[in-house]
């Protein structure tokens, strides 16, 4: 897969006499520092730039982790998240949104206030674990979410459990929820489709769907990658973003964002102690070297098992 070129779709109101083509499109996201690299709004401006989009980071708050777990989070007041977004929203136009951890309830009201301003550019929420929340904030913050964030969403993003948690959190059921089923679910707080990543298949495949409350409308399956990844959600999320930008259909964006993200985490690193980050720039870089067993030398051959992140191995295999 080659670097995506998306800057000569761009929309712009003017160009530069002497700016020889039209800039790329811009895309806002609204997410948590995180000094691991590996996802919020670092791993969103790698990604987006990876895709030839540009990224407009306003921070909501501060995260710290490592590339193994979370240990603590600072929430930014929100008078400062929306003046961040103001600030550059006086200047440049922006072509998508791309919405990760927002911190806390008062984050989201604030992110949404600025959503509401512009309801025709389309929306990507990612939705990501918060179990290392305690109860009461993990409760305000979904109830935030569902309130305010997902009545703006065009496509929702999210592990199966952690939107299963999120929009069903009273299924009884004996059997996981279908994305259909959380799509139902999402359609009725007003998000459009949902993106569920990681749902279990037998012969260690895992499969990644795009639903809407009709059904199923696309998705991929991955074999499952033997490690744990960190950042693989907000990758995701951030590519989709980046091709909604220049007006792709949602259901072809899942899947070159799928893509990308598969090629990603093939070609993903291990930086510290902990979990392998994705590679964004994956088609930048010459062909790495080969073992003894014939597979590249990445983090991949770990004997971790991916845990929350949507987990791959191989070329992305379109299957609805």
């Amino acid at each position: 897969m080659s670097r995506p070129d998306l800057s000569s779709q761009a929309p712009h109101d003017a160009v530069d006499d002497e700016q020889e083509s039209p800039p790329p499109a811009c895309v806002m996201s609204f997410n948590a520092s995180d000094p691991s690299g590996a996802g919020g709004s670092a791993g969103d401006v790698a990604t987006i730039a990876a895709m030839g989009a540009h990224a407009l980071p306003v921070v909501t708050a501060i995260v710290m982790r490592d590339t193994a777990e979370v240990f603590d989070h600072h929430t930014l007041d929100g008078d400062v998240i929306v003046e961040q977004a103001r600030s550059i929203l006086e200047d440049v136009p922006v072509a998508a949104w791309k919405v990760g951890f927002l911190g806390s309830a008062e984050g989201i009201s604030s992110v949404a206030e600025v959503l509401s301003d512009y309801p025709d550019t389309p929306l990507v929420a990612y939705l990501p674990s918060i179990s290392w929340l305690d109860e009461e904030q993990q409760q305000s913050y979904l109830d935030a979410f569902r309130e305010l964030v997902l009545p703006q969403t065009l496509v929702l993003v999210g592990n199966h459990k952690t939107l299963s948690d999120c929009l069903l959190p009273d299924w009884d059921a004996d059997r996981p929820a279908s994305p259909r089923e959380l799509a139902v679910a999402a359609n009725q707080h007003g998000a459009a489709h949902v993106l569920v990543t990681g749902i279990g298949l037998p012969n260690q495949f895992i499969d990644n769907v795009l639903a809407g409350p009709q059904g199923a409308i696309t998705g991929e399956k991955f074999e499952r990658f033997e490690a744990s990844f960190v950042g693989a959600g907000d990758t995701l999320s951030a590519a989709l973003a980046a091709l909604l930008s220049v007006g792709a259909e949602p259901h072809d964006a899942v899947g070159e964002a799928l893509a990308f993200l598969d090629q990603s985490l093939e070609a993903g690193f291990r930086p510290g102690m902990g979990n392998v980050v994705p590679d964004r720039f994956f088609w930048a870089l010459p062909p790495g070297e080969e073992g003894e067993d014939g597979q590249p030398l990445t983090a991949a051959t770990t004997d971790e098992v991916a845990m929350d992140e949507p987990p791959s191995r191989g070329g992305p295999r379109r299957i609805h």
